[in-house]
């Protein structure tokens, strides 16, 4: 009867709440969920970000909704899933080109697929692999755009490795650092949340900004 109830509970979450797929799956969840939206084109909807800072706040054990994480198991979890799941996106651009994106209809899906091509060819490999990892959406599509439009496999790994570290280990000690040093801080979620994203998104602003203020210094010496 336990076991049901367990079971019951499980299939009940919620996939947009970073507290209800935390409470069902864990630390497990973490790897899987940045599997699904880093590795397969089904998974931009998750919440990545989100539920990276919560975790890492439910780490300090003073969230107080009686659910408390390893912070060790959690990075490694963070950590495999979000670069397990880029180079599995990445293989499966490669084998299967655009065709994966092609048979969705979501517009939401095929306006990241547009972002995530300007990205690449904006600011180059590198940058742009790095930087995608902050923008939802776009880091689940730019992995296979890299793969179709035949990124070397070792620049894509050494990229990918890099920003996705930056992201899944970054985001997790932030969540961390303030539940360990904010008083109550179950209070401030999700305001928390609102800027912890909003922030991951600066390195994005600050490369635009400089890349359109290059331009008009080009322009203008033109």
């Amino acid at each position: 009867m336990t076991t049901a109830m367990h079971l019951s509970s499980q299939l009940a979450v919620n996939v947009l709440d970073a507290r209800s797929l935390l409470s069902a799956f864990g630390v497990l969840g973490v790897g899987v969920v940045l599997f699904a939206e880093t590795g397969l084109l089904i998974g931009f909807f998750l919440p990545g970000d989100s539920l990276l800072f919560t975790a890492g706040l439910l780490c300090t054990g003073t969230a107080g909704s009686g659910l408390k994480l390893s912070l060790a198991p959690l990075l490694v979890a963070a950590a495999v899933g979000a670069l397990a799941g880029s180079q599995c996106g990445y293989l499966l651009g490669r084998r299967a080109g655009g065709a994966l994106l092609a048979r969705s209809r979501s517009a939401r899906l095929h306006e990241g697929a547009r972002r995530a091509e300007e990205l690449l060819e904006r600011y180059g490999y590198a940058k742009a692999i790095v930087l995608a990892r902050f923008v939802p959406v776009v880091r689940t599509v730019l992995n296979p755009m890299a793969g179709a439009l035949r990124v070397p496999v070792r620049t894509f790994t050494v990229w990918q490795v890099t920003g996705g570290l930056g992201w899944s280990l970054g985001l997790t000690l932030a969540g961390y650092a303030l539940g360990s040093s904010v008083p109550n801080v179950d209070r401030y979620l999700l305001p928390m949340v609102a800027v912890i994203v909003g922030l991951s998104l600066i390195p994005v602003a600050s490369e635009v900004y400089r890349s359109r203020r290059d331009a008009k210094a080009k322009e203008a010496r033109g």
